[in-house]
């Protein structure tokens, strides 16, 4: 599939796509996106979740969880 869309970027005189799969590559796929002249970027579904999750792309908060700290200065005497 990485040889066919590099053909295809070849094909359009494109220098650069990327590729994105719910699943992951094999080691080939990422060693011959790297040996080709058109730069081509894999993003496995790892990737796309973490993408998606920092983009809030397709997701929503589940819960939020507020961490407290005791202010020290609140409690010092204040000094006349």
């Amino acid at each position: 599939m990485i040889q066919q869309f590099a053909g295809a970027l070849a094909g359009e005189g494109a220098t650069k796509g990327v590729f994105i799969t719910t699943s992951a590559f094999t080691s080939g796929a990422y060693q011959f996106a790297e040996q080709v002249p058109q730069k081509i970027i894999l993003i496995d579904g790892k990737k796309l979740g973490e993408l998606m999750i920092q983009y809030d792309v397709g997701v929503r908060i589940e819960r939020t969880v507020h961490i407290k700290k005791i202010d020290l200065d609140y409690f010092e005497e204040a000094e006349d």
